[in-house]
């Protein structure tokens, strides 16, 4: 994401490929948009080896997912590093943002309030009862 000069310097660098100065968010999120991990970094920093780091958590933490849908950054090679030492299927997408949080925890803590923001509206939908709150049924 190209940043704002508002940014800090020690938080953002250059990247060559996008010639833009700025950060990189790492984000995976469920089928509904809900962040299950957050990682921002320096844009100088490879996707390879930040995707690495998180998929590597992600695994640990929930091993029941098997296909991720990923930036078009993490094409090719990394699509079969994922497949041989995760038992992972990178699927490749492409979408562009920008950045203007000054900080890198700013940037985390925006995406946790948006999610957050995401799961209390599911969660106050008009006439929707949580499945904790609804009686059991009985069978006749």
């Amino acid at each position: 994401m190209k940043a704002a000069e508002t940014v800090s310097k020690a938080t953002c660098s250059y990247d060559a490929g996008k010639k833009i100065n700025g950060r990189k968010r790492h984000l995976v999120v469920d089928t509904r948009g809900l962040p299950l991990m957050i990682m921002v970094t320096p844009a100088d920093l490879h996707d390879a080896a930040a995707a690495k780091q998180v998929l590597f958590r992600l695994r640990r933490m929930h091993p029941e997912i098997t296909i991720v849908w990923a930036d078009s950054a993490y094409a090719g090679k990394f699509v079969d590093w994922a497949k041989q030492h995760l038992n992972l299927t990178i699927k490749p997408v492409s979408r562009p943002a920008r950045d203007y949080e000054r900080l890198i925890q700013h940037s985390e803590t925006l995406i946790s309030w948006a999610a957050i923001t995401l799961m209390t509206r599911c969660l106050a939908r008009k006439g929707a009862t949580p499945s904790w709150a609804r009686k059991p049924t009985q069978a006749s």
